[in-house]
């Protein structure tokens, strides 16, 4: 029994190293909520237990596409007020939050069963790569996307911005350049940004970047995340 709890330690310590990732703190779990039928809207959420106090948590946000800004009233949280049970996700706080954000849902015409289509996946284990490269084969086209971000202090007193360098190449050939996201605007207390997902909407025009961000407060760093919006011509 000793040796097998000695294994299971060294395999637990080698996956956490395999993430880079060894690090007191929590990490949320993305939720794609789904678009409206005409890719104007996006919703996603995100759910986990807090390091903090083992309370599970729980965000919706509300996109709008062309804009790349949140609409009026979308952004929801909750918060338990109990700890959680060990072993539990937290999935339960995002579904009483969804309960509560049907207006909104039904408002902006969000159909949880249109997702979009997955055009990449960032692995965790994976070295994270500042440049990424790959081809949409339905659509016949090349992506070249170099995230670009910028931190400057230490610890709890962090804070990074970042950017998105977007080329698209058509089928004929031709290039198209985009800038996505605020180079100039500093996320207090995130260290760092890597691009988990890409998302191509129902309307093959909207691109939906999902970031993760490595977030710091006094118990260690935790991963939340956010999207950036593309509204290609």
């Amino acid at each position: 029994m000793g040796k097998r709890r000695l294994f299971l330690f060294a395999a637990l310590l080698m996956v956490s190293a395999g993430t880079g990732r060894i690090f007191a703190g929590d990490t949320a779990t993305f939720v794609n909520l789904g678009f409206s039928n005409d890719a104007k809207y996006f919703m996603f959420g995100q759910f986990g237990i807090l390091e903090e106090n083992s309370n599970a948590y729980s965000d919706i946000f509300l996109v709008d596409v062309a804009s790349n800004t949140f609409v009026k009233s979308g952004v929801k949280h909750t918060e338990a007020d109990i700890p959680s049970e060990p072993g539990s996700t937290g999935e339960g706080a995002l579904f009483n939050l969804l309960e509560k954000s049907v207006d909104l849902k039904e408002k902006y015409k969000i159909d949880h069963l249109v997702t979009g289509r997955l055009l990449y996946l960032f692995v965790d284990g994976e070295k994270p790569k500042e440049k990424l490269e790959f081809r949409d084969f339905q659509m016949k086209k090349g992506y070249s996307i170099r995230l670009v971000q910028v931190s400057s202090g230490k610890g709890k007193n962090v804070s990074s911005s970042f950017y998105l360098d977007v080329n698209i190449t058509g089928k004929s050939g031709e290039m198209k350049h985009y800038q996505v996201g605020l180079p100039n605007y500093k996320r207090k207390k995130v260290r760092n940004y890597r691009v988990k997902e890409i998302i191509l909407g129902p309307d093959k025009r909207s691109v939906i970047f999902i970031i993760q961000k490595e977030e710091i407060d006094k118990k260690g760093s935790n991963i939340r995340y956010m999207i950036e919006t593309l509204k290609t011509d």
